[in-house]
């Protein structure tokens, strides 16, 4: 377990403490005072890792199934001795410009604390840090975790939404630049934009509904004077959400924009294709004409006859050229 455990410790009045390394014995010590409780981190346990882990705190079947299966949409569930919250934290990597999620799993229950990572996003050191650096906020037990933890992920996706932001600005730039660049690339960048705000979406879309209900109070085992905080989540994650809406909606207008670009450069293409195909079809006409061997034709034997045709072709071929070109077609 101590390959699986990243942290763990009891925390009393808003401090860390030591506390025994066996998790039935620490669990005992946090319940004895009434004012402590335990938090253990956990990175990808195996089935038979975490079973040692859910009979200690008496966890429910169902939660330990979905927390050990990994892939599960954002939820919040109550259960008897616990409650259960999924989160999905997000990662941009700026080197590929793709967003690539993880999950993390929330216990609460009396007096303790257990998350479970997947995925190497959202390390939780950095976030146990600053909260133990708060005495007041840590000072509200399990619910400070539980708040922390999901105050860092949904600011993290405000952080995600600015890098996309840039990411659509310059494929933007890129689009309606005069060149056009190549077509083909630049569709297959907006699907690819697409796919990784629809990525964000499925992150930060239904975390919605918990951080409601959690805003709202009245969930076991979280603490009613919380409400503030939950609230100032609650804002975030409709920030960012709007912002992902956002961005959904101009990537759509982006591959509209390009579609039509292509289609009008296709017609253009077109134009100048039949206006030199016009061009070309008058000397074709009188060459083919005046090559068939028939002994009787107007002209046919006049010493000028040559060079007056080449004249009129040129002139014909010229004037369509001018026509074409007033046009817009040339």
């Amino acid at each position: 377990m101590r390959g699986v455990i990243v942290d763990s410790a009891i925390y009393r009045d808003g401090r860390r403490t030591d506390g025994p390394a066996d998790l039935s014995d620490a669990l005992d010590q946090a319940r004895a005072t009434g004012d402590a409780f335990l938090w253990v981190g956990l990175h990808e346990p195996s089935e038979a890792e975490f079973a040692h882990v859910a009979s200690e705190f008496a966890l429910h079947p169902l939660a330990v199934e979905d927390a050990l299966k990994a892939h599960q949409r954002p939820k919040l569930e109550v259960y008897d001795d616990s409650l259960f919250v999924v989160l999905k934290p997000i990662v941009y990597e700026p080197e590929s410009d793709r967003v690539s999620s993880g999950e993390l799993m929330v216990f609460m229950g009396d007096s303790f604390v257990v998350t479970v990572r997947h995925g190497e996003g959202a390390p939780l050191a950095e976030v146990r840090r600053r909260l133990e650096a708060d005495r007041e906020v840590l000072k509200h037990g399990p619910t400070a975790v539980l708040y922390a933890v999901s105050d860092a992920i949904v600011d993290h996706y405000l952080d995600v939404a600015g890098e996309l932001q840039v990411d659509l600005e310059e494929l933007e730039a890129d689009v309606f630049a005069p060149s056009g660049g190549n077509p083909a690339n630049t569709a297959e960048r907006i699907y690819t934009a697409k796919r990784q705000v629809l990525e964000f979406r499925r992150a930060s879309g239904p975390l919605a509904g918990p951080v409601a209900r959690l805003t709202a109070g009245s969930v076991p085992f979280v603490n009613e004077r919380s409400q503030p905080f939950f609230r100032d989540v609650n804002d975030h994650l409709l920030r960012s959400n709007e912002q992902v809406e956002g961005l959904d909606r101009l990537l759509s207008d982006v591959l509209s924009a390009h579609l039509a670009q292509m289609g009008v450069r296709q017609n253009d293409d077109m134009r100048k294709i039949s206006a030199w195909a016009a061009m070309a079809a008058v000397p074709t006409m009188v060459a083919g004409i005046y090559g068939m061997n028939f002994d009787h034709m107007p002209e046919l034997r006049w010493e000028g006859s040559y060079p007056v045709v080449i004249v009129v072709m040129a002139g014909i071929v010229a004037g369509l050229y001018r026509v074409f070109k007033r046009r817009g077609w040339m």
